[in-house]
């Protein structure tokens, strides 16, 4: 089982009149998702929190033991919690299509997501856009996301070293939830460890705090007080967009009964 200890912050920014970011902190579930909203007319508003209320109620519904729906397309690679996660994100993107079809306001709206979820002393990582996910283990800091922007691809079919792209291409998704009917997430699960650190955000502040910036905040401060810090460091450096970010620390992984005895099983035969 993992402890850890989460806050999360969203701030409209300097220049937006409204927030196009939703997040979700459940520290019952160890579900921590943040999603970024696009779209008119408040539209991108509706999608992002369709996106975190679809995936909290079918989590919810499979961690209290209840009938949630069977995917025909399951991974026989992952695990069934991570294949629970991905089902989540699935219902998502189909939520958010379905209302983008139905209402001419929410035409053409959609969202990213990034989510991770602890489960025993593991964690899972997902995401469909370019919301990244950071995890910091002492001095280092890595993205665990895939972004899914044209830029981003093509350099790197390109070679970062050799493709020249227009900026303007830098936030032009190429995955996004309720763009299609279906969606494919990017996942990875790996094993948890105490002091891991997962920040999870929006462009608005991975567009203006490098990850070298984010890890030594992170690293000296509190989880609320680091959310707090880097929303200031956003805005106070035009802070354009709408500003989220999520930080969740590992405090103690407890191992699981079944894993605690095979390791007592190989100790005692000397492996």
């Amino acid at each position: 089982m993992v402890v850890v200890e989460s806050a999360g912050m969203t701030d409209v920014g300097c220049k937006r009149t409204g927030n196009e970011d939703s997040l979700l902190i459940s520290d019952d579930m160890k579900l921590y998702v943040v999603a970024d909203g696009m779209g008119g007319h408040q539209a991108g508003e509706v999608a992002s929190r369709v996106v975190i209320e679809t995936m909290k109620s079918y989590m919810e519904r499979f961690m209290d033991g209840a009938h949630v729906e069977e995917l025909n397309d399951t991974d026989s690679v992952l695990t069934r919690e991570a294949n629970r996660m991905l089902a989540s994100i699935r219902l998502a993107n189909r939520s958010v299509y379905s209302i983008s079809q139905a209402k001419d306001a929410c035409r053409g709206m959609g969202s990213t997501v990034s989510a991770v979820w602890f489960t025993q002393d593991s964690f899972v990582a997902a995401n469909v856009g370019d919301s990244p996910i950071y995890l910091i283990q002492g001095d280092s800091i890595e993205v665990l996301s895939v972004p899914h922007t044209v830029l981003a691809e093509q350099a790197s079919m390109a070679g970062n070293d050799k493709f020249k792209i227009d900026e303007k291409y830098r936030h032009m998704l190429t995955r996004g939830m309720g763009v299609s009917e279906t969606v494919d997430a990017d996942i990875c699960e790996n094993q948890c460890y105490k002091g891991n650190t997962f920040v999870i955000c929006s462009d608005g502040l991975s567009d203006k705090v490098l990850p070298d910036e984010i890890l030594d905040v992170v690293k000296g401060e509190k989880p609320d007080r680091a959310c707090s810090r880097l929303i200031d460091m956003a805005k106070e450096r035009g802070g354009e967009d709408n500003i989220t970010v999520i930080i969740v620390r590992v405090k103690k992984v407890k191992q699981s009964t079944r894993r605690g005895f095979f390791s007592s099983l190989l100790k005692k035969m000397g492996i």
